[in-house]
């Protein structure tokens, strides 16, 4: 990616996000786009996976608050137009001799890592690291050190059963990325030999005059930033030294993970190039749903029916738990209809490795049929409690409103 194509790219409306948004718009934004564009469920559609890499190549700048600045910040000094060098005798003659690096942090070192901008190389610091000419090497560029490149960024996802999902579960996943072609060694040559590019000499950046006393880095477009060129293409890779790996990974989810939650696994995405670090795996967790058990938060929630007389009367009840026995509370006498009850620590596992609640909700199962004892039973309650009206107060609030 060019100096001028990042800068020109407007990662909030690729979201569709203000410029103001927050984490949590972002991420919602980011999620529903990429669930529409994803290429599982876009086979064959070119330009949803196109749209796809957009998308994540914009939350993976947006959705970290670091990367998030420095776009920002980049944006702000060269994003209407460039950097504008002041009139002759102001602050060294209109002439400006500074690396962005310096002002990002000097992101070059070590390649970028986990943090650099995902798919950018090592953050801005590389990115932007030629932008102005330090001391000048002239258009081939040829004092300009090529920079290790970081992986690429790989989103996946899964699907578990809600068991799972409460207790943790490791699962494989199969991937696809970019990585070093097999068949030359990632050379792009065929006999394994390629040549250093002339274009560039072997540094796979080219500088150019941008006016105003600086110049502007760009890859080279004759090697495609790679400082080499293949005397005889690879039939594989097509001279680019990168071909499609697939490979299947043992991913272990956590416990207490949530439908929609994306896990970051940093270094198991594509591999790097020239001694760059891995990128890192995505995953989105889908969590199926359970016949009997919800979930709120860290707590599993159930509705466990009773009788009127257990209800009126009091009484123990068992109740079901997730993989575990069955626990027995007490029902205090006079309990109500939808009351909710706390079985403490047989909920979901949190991260500190202890364990939420179960929150029991009490519903009054009312019999569609009685044999006779049981109506006569119940006759003769009702003839013991006719003076209890349970809607007096009712109608007495109403009427003095």
């Amino acid at each position: 990616m060019s100096t001028k194509d990042f800068i020109e790219k407007d990662y909030y409306k690729v979201l569709g996000v203000p410029k103001d948004a927050t984490e949590a718009e972002i991420k919602k934004a980011y999620r529903k786009l990429a669930r529409e564009n994803h290429p599982d469920a876009n086979k064959g559609n070119t330009k949803a996976e196109e749209r796809f890499k957009e998308i994540s190549e914009a939350n993976d700048v947006l959705g970290d608050p670091k990367k998030r600045k420095e776009y920002d910040e980049a944006r702000a000094l060269f994003g209407n137009g460039g950097f504008r060098a002041g009139p002759p005798g102001a602050g060294g003659g209109g002439s400006f001799n500074f690396d962005l690096g310096d002002l990002f942090g000097g992101g070059a070192q070590g390649g970028g890592g986990a943090g650099g901008a995902g798919g950018f190389g090592g953050g801005l610091g590389d990115v932007f690291g030629g932008l102005f000419n330090r001391g000048g090497t002239g258009a081939g560029g040829a004092g300009t050190r090529t920079q290790p490149r970081r992986g690429q960024d790989i989103e996946s996802e899964v699907t578990l059963s809600f068991t799972e999902a409460v207790d943790g579960a490791t699962v494989p996943l199969r991937m696809s990325s970019q990585a070093p072609c097999k068949a030359c060694s990632g050379t792009g040559d065929k006999n394994g030999t390629p040549r250093v590019c002339p274009t560039c000499v072997g540094t796979g950046q080219v500088t150019r005059g941008g006016g105003g006393g600086f110049s502007l880095t760009d890859p080279c477009v004759d090697c495609k930033g790679r400082g080499l060129i293949a005397q005889d293409a690879c039939e594989v890779c097509k001279g680019s030294g990168r071909a499609k790996s697939s490979r299947t990974m043992q991913v272990r989810i956590p416990a207490g993970v949530s439908d929609g939650q994306r896990i970051r696994l940093r270094g198991k995405g594509g591999p790097g190039e020239r001694g760059g670090p891995a990128g890192d795996l995505y995953v989105v967790v889908h969590v199926d749903t359970h016949p009997v058990f919800g979930r709120k938060g860290d707590n599993l929630t159930v509705t466990v029916p009773v009788t009127f007389a257990e209800a009126a009367l009091g009484g123990e009840v068992k109740v079901p738990t997730l993989g575990g026995p069955p626990v027995t509370l007490k029902l205090p006498p006079g309990t109500p209809n939808g009351r909710t009850m706390r079985a403490r620590g047989k909920g979901a596992v949190r991260k500190d490795g202890s364990r939420g609640d179960l929150l029991v909700t009490v519903e009054v199962s009312v019999p569609t049929e009685l044999s006779d004892t049981a109506k006569e039973a119940l006759e003769t309650y009702r003839k013991a409690t006719a003076d209890d009206d349970p809607r007096a107060e009712l109608f007495q609030a109403a009427k003095g409103a």
